[in-house]
């Protein structure tokens, strides 16, 4: 499981329109990495649409934005048709992106245990380092949590790049 502080793992996975994305095209900038569990349920269809709301804020704020489930391609783009998404939604079907950040767990509902999707975000820095991680999301809120976090990690950014005044 990937901690704070530590480089995120990088990946390669399909996006809604079946082309590749490597996490690592993103350096330079920040990404915010979102998993969910599966496309066109309520919790998951909310998630998307406040991350969708926000996106603007996101791309001015410097950041990109993924969300990552094991849906298939086509059910990504179904999804995003049916709802308007803004948002890149990744196909991680073979379940290796999701094992490798830790968010692949057991889970119980009605006292039966299966294994699924952990809600997670994941804010990655413009050089790969994981600088902040929430697990186990409650969606009310979230999105907006996300952008502060960008946008604070945006100040930070500009004031170590100043030079003191001589």
């Amino acid at each position: 499981m990937v901690q704070d502080g530590e480089t995120a793992p990088d990946f390669v996975l399909q996006d809604d329109t079946g082309s590749p994305v490597r996490l690592s095209e993103f350096r330079g900038r920040p990404v915010v990495v979102y998993f969910y569990p599966k496309d066109d349920t309520s919790g998951c269809t909310q998630e998307a649409k406040d991350f969708s709301c926000l996106a603007d804020d996101f791309s001015k704020a410097g950041a990109e934005i993924v969300g990552i489930s094991p849906d298939s391609v086509a059910r990504h783009q179904k999804f995003k048709d049916k709802y308007d998404l803004s948002v890149r939604l990744l196909s991680d079907d073979t379940k290796t992106v999701v094992e490798a950040y830790g968010v692949w767990v057991e889970k119980s509902m009605y006292g039966r245990k299966y294994m699924g999707v952990e809600r997670s975000t994941f804010l990655i820095d413009a050089k790969g380092k994981l600088v902040r991680s929430w697990r186990k999301v409650k969606i009310p809120g979230h999105a907006e949590d996300v952008l502060a976090a960008v946008k604070a990690l945006g100040n930070l950014s500009k004031k170590s790049a100043r030079r003191p005044d001589r």
